[in-house]
């Protein structure tokens, strides 16, 4: 707490106070508490416990808190007993000093005015902590876990637990606006520090100018000497002077910005490092200790794990490993979920675990790291893993795939159905799992922070998850792209690769556009059009492409251009917009210029949402601007044979054709392109042409397109209906040949050249 206040405790009462020296003490003790149950002999942890004990005491009899003061002297009674060796601090006694640990963690964030009120409701409870601490003695030995597979007779005591603290022990509320205005305050200093490291880019085209006027200076002093030297030839003595006395006064003038251009740049040198280490100064003051996040994490998974009736260890490495405390914040969650499924899906009963050759106690790896510029985290458990074929299984009874699909499904895309909704491999349910919340939980959480999580399993051997997350939210590392001419930001996490596709290699399938990648067909998507800033206007033979999303949902989204990678110092976007559909955050270029950070996931669930409603619009073709000389027909049919009779029909006449398969085909690919005329059948699946022509004669924009209606069919009803519905000419493919169809377009659009 001195750190965040300079040192300067005066601002705080004595129960803020103690209320700080609970929270650190009652850490080591519970820390110290872990350790002896698991070292069993572990003299530093007793000593510190011994301490940590007696400050609480003595801090408790300061702001009259005898409660805390009973409690901790019957703790510190204790813990001389075990340095002495006259107790030993099994896993029974353990809970009862735990429980105490609890109690006075609760008390110490109670509100001032509410301590009195909670010590009379909680009486009971805290005498019974008292007398099972008083008596700790007597308290019977755990049973051996050993061996035998039946479970134990006589179940071993449940330990003194206090209820949860939630309802009657709110956290102090007087320390969130202190917390708030230092968010606040860290905030602006990374908008100030960023905006310092913008100023220094700026310092770059002033330098580039001078170069350019030192470039045109010499050019000019050049002409002089040449002036001079042609001078020197005449008889003027007067002119020869001046033009001497002109050439002179070039060399100091020439040596002036020589020199001062490299005092510039020097200057720019300065002041780039000193901007850049100014942002690296205000992000390490966001960083924190990955123990800071996890330290309640060991208690949790010794308590599931006893009350589960197994030996479970939680190991942390890399507590010294640095972490942004808004990402700590965030995370801790997701791993909570982690440790307890490892604790109830993937840990055996001690006898089990004998029964397959593992010691009785199992082990959970918790690592945090650093590496290539990003925060990888790692659970690993020695547990039972997980069945791939229960798995397989449990997809097909759920109708998510058929039985040979599933039977092809690699180890990797099995594992992935767990990250789904709602999917339990656990036959019963229970309060800490079998719901199918607790994996896409984690998912959707660490992907939120634009980070990813994959888990790997061996059955029999254990389970492994993978986390990896940036190490700041602060700086995002951005591709920065142009979107109709604005910059745009995509974080580079998110970013699977990015290409350039020559416009040939661009295949339509059902107005769906996409291109070979690896030998898989990807989807491409106007960015332009997600974020409804029109189409993408024609360019090149190449389209610039950024590939996001993974699985089925991996599309490559066309950009005009490609900037390249910055580091981006995140504003969030004034609280007046709310939540900006597609965009997560602002920032500022190097140059200054404003860009806007895409947010990805958002992104995605827009595109779905265009192809669910067939509102993707194709790319537009530089030469279709030529083309657009030759009149342009959609023909819709479900029969392949009819399709490309009249396909070749029309092409032969000069006109230009595409396709649909059916009638909502059809209405995705009129909406997309620029058509003449549209030529449909009646009978169709999905969408008849009754209808199809209903809703092109109401749309604004296509209310007076041509259609002409064909059909096998010469029923007066559907010529009625479809006449009614906007028609513009029907015909029956049984009557008609060649030059029928042919003419009948003729009488409506003309020839095929414009």
């Amino acid at each position: 707490m001195s750190q965040d206040n300079n040192g300067d405790l005066s601002q705080f009462s004595m129960l803020d106070l103690f209320r700080m020296e609970a929270e650190s003490q009652t850490q080591i003790l519970t820390d110290g508490l872990l350790a002896m149950e698991r070292l069993k002999d572990d003299a530093g942890a007793v000593e510190s416990m011994m301490r940590a004990a007696h400050s609480i005491k003595g801090a408790a009899a300061i702001v009259g808190l005898e409660v805390v003061v009973q409690l901790a002297h019957g703790m510190e009674d204790a813990f001389v007993a075990a340095q002495r060796g006259k107790l030993a601090l099994t896993p029974n006694r353990v809970d009862a000093l735990l429980a105490g640990v609890d109690l006075i963690l609760q008390l110490s964030r109670l509100q001032d005015s509410g301590v009195e009120g909670w010590l009379a409701a909680n009486a009971a409870l805290i005498r019974k902590t008292l007398d099972t601490i008083a008596n700790i003695a007597f308290l019977p030995e755990p049973a051996n876990l050993a061996p035998p597979a039946p479970p134990m007779p006589s179940p071993v005591p449940a330990p003194v637990q206090p209820p949860a603290p939630a309802e009657e022990a709110p956290p102090i509320a007087p320390r969130a606006p202190a917390v708030l205005k230092a968010a606040q305050n860290f905030d602006r200093l990374l908008s100030l520090a960023s905006e310092s490291r913008i100023n220094a880019h700026q310092m770059h085209p002033f330098i580039q100018d001078l170069q350019r006027f030192k470039r045109n200076q010499s050019s000019l002093f050049a002409l002089v000497e040449q002036l001079h030297e042609a001078i020197a030839n005449s008889s003027d003595a007067g002119l020869k002077e001046k033009s001497l006395l002109a050439l002179q006064k070039t060399h100091p003038l020439k040596q002036f910005v020589l020199e001062h251009i490299a005092d510039i740049e020097a200057y720019e040198r300065r002041l780039l490092a000193v901007s850049q280490n100014m942002v690296d100064e205000v992000l390490t003051l966001r960083m924190r200790p990955f123990r800071d996040g996890v330290q309640a994490f060991p208690r949790m998974v010794r308590d599931l794990a006893r009350a589960m009736r197994k030996e479970v260890q939680l190991q942390i490495i890399g507590e010294d490993t640095l972490v942004d405390r808004d990402i700590l914040a965030k995370i801790e969650s997701p791993l909570n979920h982690m440790l307890r499924n490892s604790v109830d899906h993937g840990m055996d009963t001690p006898a089990g675990r004998i029964a397959a050759g593992k010691p009785g106690a199992g082990i959970i790896v918790l690592e945090a790291k650093h590496r290539a510029g990003m925060l990888s985290i790692e659970i690993s458990d020695d547990g039972r893993g997980v069945d791939l074929e229960k798995i397989r299984t449990k997809v097909v009874e759920r109708k998510m795939a058929s039985e040979q699909m599933a039977a092809s499904l690699s180890p990797a895309e099995l594992l992935e159905f767990l990250f789904l909704p709602a999917f339990s491999l656990k036959e019963n349910t229970t309060e800490i799992s079998g719901r199918g919340v607790g994996l896409d939980i984690v998912h959707e959480t660490i992907r939120a922070q634009n980070g990813t999580v994959r888990i790997e399993s061996e059955l029999g051997v254990g389970f492994r998850t993978c986390i990896t997350l940036p190490l700041t939210q602060s700086i995002v590392r951005s591709l920065v792209v142009d979107i109709k001419g604005e910059a745009y930001a995509v974080p580079i996490v998110q970013v699977e690769r990015v290409a350039k596709v020559p416009r040939a290699a661009i295949h339509t399938l059902e107005s769906k556009q996409f291109f070979d990648l690896g030998g898989e067909h990807l989807g491409l998507v106007s960015a332009a059009q997600v974020l409804e800033l029109g189409d993408t206007d024609a360019g090149s033979d190449e389209l610039a492409v950024v590939v996001i999303g993974t699985g089925a949902r991996r599309y490559a989204l066309v950009v005009q251009a490609i900037r390249g990678e910055q580091s981006l110092a995140v504003q969030a976007l004034d609280p007046t917009f709310g939540k900006m559909r597609d965009i997560s955050a602002a920032a500022l270029l190097d140059d200054g210029e404003p860009v806007l950070i895409l947010d990805v996931p958002d992104l995605l669930l827009s595109i779905d949402k265009l192809l669910h409603e067939g509102g993707l619009h194709q790319l537009t073709k530089p030469e279709q601007a030529g083309r657009r000389k030759t009149k342009r027909i959609l023909v819709v049919d479900d029969s392949l044979t009819v399709r490309e009779m009249e396909r070749k029909l029309l092409l032969s006449r000069g006109f230009l054709v595409d396709i649909a398969i059916d009638g909502i085909d059809g209405w995705n690919v009129v909406r997309s392109g620029d058509y003449d005329l549209v030529i449909t059948d009646v009978d169709m699946p999905r969408m008849d042409g009754i209808e199809l022509v209903t809703l092109i004669k109401k749309d604004i924009h296509l209310h007076k397109l041509p259609v002409m209606i064909v059909s096998y069919k010469d029923r007066p009803e559907d010529r009625a209906r479809g006449l009614s519905a906007g028609a513009d000419y029907y015909l029956t493919k049984g009557s008609f040949h060649d030059e029928t169809l042919l003419d009948a377009v003729s009488d409506l659009i003309g020839e095929a050249r414009i």
